[in-house]
């Protein structure tokens, strides 16, 4: 299954994930420390849905914001 909504285009993002250890100034430590950085990705929530296109059905790729923000006529 493609990794990009057919209509808005929103795709996967890439990040980091930040793990800390140690106790916070607040709490009375001496801060927190970075202790490993690791690469992770952002996926969009994808669905497969039937859309009513010119007239006929389709199968299309498509993420839940723009089912929700009504962009897509389902089948």
């Amino acid at each position: 299954m493609p990794r990009s909504c057919d209509i808005c285009g929103k795709a996967v993002r890439i990040g980091r994930s930040i793990v800390r250890h140690g106790m916070s100034k607040k709490q009375g430590g001496i801060g927190l420390h970075t202790t490993g950085i690791s690469r992770r990705l952002f996926a969009p929530n994808l669905h497969r849905v039937r859309v009513a296109e010119n007239g006929g059905t389709r199968r299309r790729v498509v993420c839940t914001a723009c089912i929700k923000s009504g962009k897509v006529a389902k089948a």
